[in-house]
């Protein structure tokens, strides 16, 4: 396996702004297992305030929200899509995201980059941030 650096990430205002601006949030990968880094970093996320919008293959709700099965199911507006996902999916993620036309931050979980999808997301309009775990950098800024 290779391991990318990250070429296209934000700085820290940039993140503290994603925080203050995005009210809803898409977990891709989010699993129903509380021990899993997902579900511990979305319940966090959700008890901060955020509206969480579990993306997962199965289920029906999780954290008492209901489960999606893709980006494109979601009947409402999207601002920020977290990624607990393997950077391989990152591309189709991508492209589900420019496809909506309303995510405005694409975010990469702690030790997961994917350049060439982060430049595409960028080239998008959107704020990309890679290889910083949410629920790290929001309880560091808040």
């Amino acid at each position: 396996m290779e391991c990318e650096f990250p070429t296209v990430n934000s700085n820290k205002e940039e993140i503290k702004e994603i925080f203050e601006t995005v009210k809803t949030i898409a977990v891709m990968g989010l699993s129903p297992d509380e021990s899993k880094a997902s579900h511990q970093v979305a319940k966090y996320l959700q008890e901060a305030g955020y509206k969480i919008i579990p993306v997962y293959p199965k289920e029906e709700t999780i954290l008492g929200e209901k489960v999606y099965r893709s980006l494109a199911e979601i009947p409402f507006a999207v601002d920020m899509v977290d990624i607990f996902r393997k950077p391989a999916a990152f591309g189709p993620i991508a492209d589900a995201c420019i496809e909506r036309g309303d995510v405005k931050v694409f975010w990469g979980q702690q030790g997961l980059v994917n350049n060439e999808a982060a430049e595409k997301a960028e080239k998008a309009g959107m704020k990309v941030v890679q290889n910083h775990c949410t629920m790290v950098e929001h309880r560091a800024l808040f």
